[in-house]
């Protein structure tokens, strides 16, 4: 009950910050986001993350990001039937380009139940001036359900294989991370289903289904490079400000749906996990990243909580170097 205290207390902050449109530009270090996504079109980057209707930047360098308009300024009609205390709050989106339109998943929830939902829009173009922009709802791709289901529906993230197919990365808390296979269109689960667990940490057997536990992972980010996909995920607690403890860890794999192994040879399934980065006495807990390529640089992107700003959540980018396979970035300042 107090987690839950705690994550309603910081998401309700997150939603002022969130909702308060404004298309000021801002340094990087002053960016407040939760959960951020990226993408590049025509020389702009578009940043997505967590917020009401899904909150938007844009910068031409990186640096300075200006607001924009949210994906969704009403609420998506199905929302309510999935969590009945949605007003519009929506989590961790992905987003991606692929059959020459823009996708991008997101999550609706309720907080600390596994009462969620992952959802679809599409667009031709991230250009708010074209005449073309224009967000497609297509409504819910898959969903959890209480005493029913053992993972959470959040936290989605796409990945196309070397041979083409779809997956879905998703997952929080629970019995761990999943990958399911989608439909060509990308707009529904693939028939026949074909599902895997991805990793996972170890979680009190004695705990009721309905419970999250203790087995804290999520935010899963499959990025591929060279011969391996990297699955990079967050572990530990989100969501509390200057108490986070939030980290980044990482494993690999030669297929996109595992096993994937971190630099000991442990399996993520089994709890395995390379450290990426993590939080220290300025940064309280670092993560939810996403990876890219971006002229010919990778990228790791994530948000940070800022512990001399009241535990605000920064947006952070950091150039990743590659060390004999593995992923290194420099720790927080």
């Amino acid at each position: 009950m107090k987690l839950l205290k705690i994550r309603v207390i910081f998401f309700g902050l997150l939603f002022v910050y969130g909702s308060v449109f404004s298309q000021e530009t801002l340094p990087i270090n002053e960016t407040i986001v939760h959960d951020p996504v990226m993408i590049e079109q025509n020389g702009t980057y578009y940043l997505f993350c967590t917020g009401n209707g899904i909150s938007v930047f844009s910068s031409a360098d990186m640096k300075q990001w200006k607001k924009e308009k949210p994906v969704f300024p009403e609420a998506p009609k199905w929302g309510t039937s999935v969590a009945s205390d949605f007003k519009n709050h929506i989590w961790a989106p992905d987003i991606s380009f692929h059959n020459g339109q823009y996708y991008l998943f997101h999550s609706v929830s309720s907080f600390a139940k596994n009462t969620s939902a992952i959802g679809l829009a599409t667009n031709k173009t991230l250009n708010p001036s074209d005449k073309n922009y224009k967000w497609q709802d297509n409504g819910i791709i898959l969903q959890s359900v209480p005493n029913r289901d053992l993972w959470n529906a959040i936290d989605p993230n796409l990945v196309i294989d070397e041979k083409g197919t779809p997956w879905l990365s998703f997952g929080s808390f629970w019995d761990g991370l999943k990958i399911v296979k989608l439909s060509p269109d990308l707009k529904s689960i693939a028939k026949p289903e074909e599902w895997h667990t991805v990793a996972r940490r170890e979680r009190d057997f004695k705990l009721e289904d309905e419970n999250p536990g203790n087995a804290a992972l999520e935010a899963p980010f499959v990025f591929k490079k060279d011969d391996f996909y990297y699955l990079f995920l967050s572990w530990d607690f989100c969501c509390r400000g200057e108490n986070s403890t939030y980290k980044v860890v990482v494993g690999r794999s030669k297929e996109a749906t595992g096993p994937y192994l971190d630099s000991d040879g442990k399996s993520l399934f089994q709890g395995g996990g390379t450290l990426v980065i993590e939080g220290n006495k300025n940064w309280s807990g670092v993560g939810h990243n996403s990876a890219y390529t971006f002229n010919s640089k990778d990228y790791l992107v994530f948000h940070a909580y800022d512990s001399k700003d009241k535990g605000k959540p920064k947006l952070k980018i950091k150039q990743i170097r590659w060390e004999n396979g593995w992923p290194k970035v420099d720790p927080m300042d």
